[in-house]
């Protein structure tokens, strides 16, 4: 066998350990160095169906009716969630959506959305773009500069992640769907995991346990989010996407270095090359924690801004401060 006509995770040393043949016998295009499993294509390609279905299941995360509305990015895992979506719900008795965020970064978003549109018409769901523009009056760019003149040390992401939630948000309240389905990838939860972590954000990490559903038991809450691919590896659904021909984002974000999040998914995938399978039992001990962890009924403590009037935590919720911030 050619090693390097197989993706694997393994390091190069390791990859002979790959069979040939998958388990069906046909052709192996997959290894997962963290259980052994050699995979052909259509094999790998129901692995991440079931993974995607088991999620929902254990998690509860669907019910008979609901109206869901896929964040689409047009990134590999979000146009891989779309896709695997708009199979999971045939017969659900659920309606499926698509929205999009343009935040207004020049140079790199208008391709993702163009993915977008072209993979929901291909699938045949609805979709709704709306930008930073429509819901704030200006682009993140925009936003950015003026961050940078006023010499403030947030990061991009501190600046776009409250932004791109609320419009979310905001987008799915146009499409009346009651439900939010987000492409986080089990890197993903890992690389959130360490950030609040390291900042000591312990009430963000009990957000991170999937069966926390604090939006789903108080009536403030009018969506329910969802995380189907959370135990997915991002390398996996990044194979499935091309493998299936999705279009999916060339480039990556230019402001994606700024934070630390870039330096965490790095160490991980070093750690991982080398001790393949140590991102799973990482993640079974982060769900652990979070779900272990007490810091009181987060339901208790749900406000309304004193600005615009949103749910928060605080006082002033966090797109405000933002917006006080950039605009």
């Amino acid at each position: 066998m050619q090693a390097e006509n197989v993706i694997t995770t393994r390091t190069s040393s390791q990859r002979q350990k790959a069979s040939p043949q998958c388990r069906c016998g046909n052709k192996t295009v997959y290894f997962r160095a963290y259980n052994g499993e050699s995979l052909c294509a259509k094999c790998f390609n129901d692995s991440i169906f079931e993974k995607t279905k088991k999620a929902i299941s254990k998690y509860d995360m669907l019910h008979y009716g609901d109206k869901v509305g896929i964040a689409v990015s047009g990134g590999k895992d979000s146009t891989s969630l779309l896709y695997v979506m708009s199979e999971v719900m045939k017969g659900h008795g659920s309606k499926l959506y698509a929205l999009t965020i343009d935040e207004g970064i020049e140079g790199y978003r208008d391709e993702s959305v163009q993915n977008a549109e072209r993979l929901a018409e291909k699938l045949s769901v609805p979709i709704l773009v709306c930008s930073y523009q429509d819901f704030f009056g200006f682009t993140l760019d925009e936003a950015l500069e003026k961050r940078k003149d006023r010499q403030v040390k947030s990061t991009s992401c501190a600046v776009c992640g409250p932004l791109r939630r609320r419009s979310i948000d905001l987008a799915a309240e146009k499409l009346d769907v009651n439900v939010v389905a987000t492409a986080h990838n089990l890197d993903d939860m890992l690389q959130t995991f360490y950030i609040n972590l390291y900042s000591g954000d312990l009430e963000r990490i009990k957000w991170l346990d999937p069966s926390f559903k604090q939006q789903g038991k108080n009536s403030e809450f009018k969506l329910r989010r969802i995380k189907p691919m959370f135990e997915i590896y991002e390398q996996e659904l990044a194979f499935f996407a091309y493998q299936n021909n999705l279009p999916f984002q060339s480039e990556s974000c230019p402001y994606m270095n700024e934070g630390i999040r870039t330096e965490i998914r790095n160490h991980l995938n070093a750690l991982e090359a080398r001790h393949p399978g140590i991102k799973y039992s990482t993640l079974k001990t982060v769900l652990g924690i979070a779900t272990s962890l007490e810091i009181g009924d987060a339901r208790k403590r749900i406000t309304r801004c004193e600005k615009c009037g949103s749910v928060s935590t605080g006082p002033i919720c966090s797109v405000c401060l933002t917006l006080d911030v950039v605009s």
